[in-house]
Order: C-alpha cells, then sequence, then structure tokens
C-alpha cells in the first residue's frame, strides 16, 4: 500500500462509524506513522460521538472523549490521503461533490480490504446493533492494518 500521510473515514455525520474506524485503526500497531481522523459528508455543526457507540467503544477499552464530528473539507482531498467510506454511495458522493476527489484515493472500507459486505450503519437500532458494527469493523480494520503494514 502507498505510503498515505493521513487516513481519513468519512461517514454520512461523522458521529459513529467513521470515529468507531479511526478509533480502532489508532488502536493498531502501524509500521509507520500516519494521522488518522474521521470526517462526515454532512455535518451541519459539529457533534459529539453517538451515545451508543461511545459505549460500545468504552466497553471494548477505548475512550474517545470530547470527540466532535468534522465536515469532510476540499482540503481534506489530497493525494497524500486515503479516503475511506464504509459504503459505496458515500464514496460516489464524494467523487461527484468534491472536484478535488479526482486525484485522491477515495476507496470503500470493505472493499480495500477485500470483504464484500459493506459496514451497515447501526444508527437509530439497539445498543447490540452498534456493538455488531463495532466487531464488524474492528475485524476489517485489523485486515486494513495488515495491509498497511505491507
Amino acid at each position: 500500500m502507498k505510503a498515505y500521510k493521513k487516513i481519513i473515514f468519512v461517514c454520512d455525520n461523522g458521529t459513529t462509524r467513521a470515529p468507531m474506524a479511526e478509533a480502532i485503526l489508532k488502536g493498531q500497531a502501524l509500521a509507520r506513522p500516519v494521522v488518522i481522523e474521521s470526517r462526515g459528508l454532512v455535518v451541519l455543526f459539529p457533534e459529539p460521538l453517538n451515545q451508543k457507540a461511545e459505549t460500545v467503544l468504552i466497553s471494548n477499552g477505548i475512550n474517545m472523549e470530547n470527540h466532535m464530528s468534522k465536515q469532510l473539507m476540499p482540503e481534506d482531498l489530497v493525494p497524500e490521503h486515503l479516503i475511506i467510506t464504509m459504503e459505496a454511495i458515500q464514496s460516489q458522493k464524494i467523487l461527484e461533490g468534491y472536484p478535488e476527489a479526482a486525484e485522491v484515493d477515495v476507496r470503500v472500507l470493505t472493499e480495500l480490504v477485500g470483504d464484500e459486505l459493506e459496514i451497515i450503519n447501526p444508527y437509530g437500532g439497539t445498543l447490540q446493533s452498534y456493538g455488531l458494527c463495532y466487531e464488524t469493523l474492528n475485524k476489517t480494520i485489523q485486515k486494513l492494518a495488515v495491509l498497511f503494514n505491507e
């Protein structure tokens, strides 16, 4: 995998899947330094981490205290950055909505690691559905870390 300076995870509003992915990857042993962040496609104002997502992270020993969602910005889309979305529709929206995206690697997380199913949005679901999302993300991010370290 190319030596990226920054990995940015992107989900719809930047309060659940992307920050969970960010937190999980930050906990992995990576062979080279890289900045890991998360963004949302539609962030009208900064919001804290979804409470159920935060509960699941804490129960897995991860603290993202003071995390606030941030809008994906044109300045995030530079060739040294890898933009990773949770769903193909999000990658499509980035490629269609940001002219800068043509020069950037915008990839769907599961496709990047060779998995078939996308990371389902647990929004509005039970705490158990958030836990399942975390487990899926955790397995997928571990594969990403292996790819990154090759």
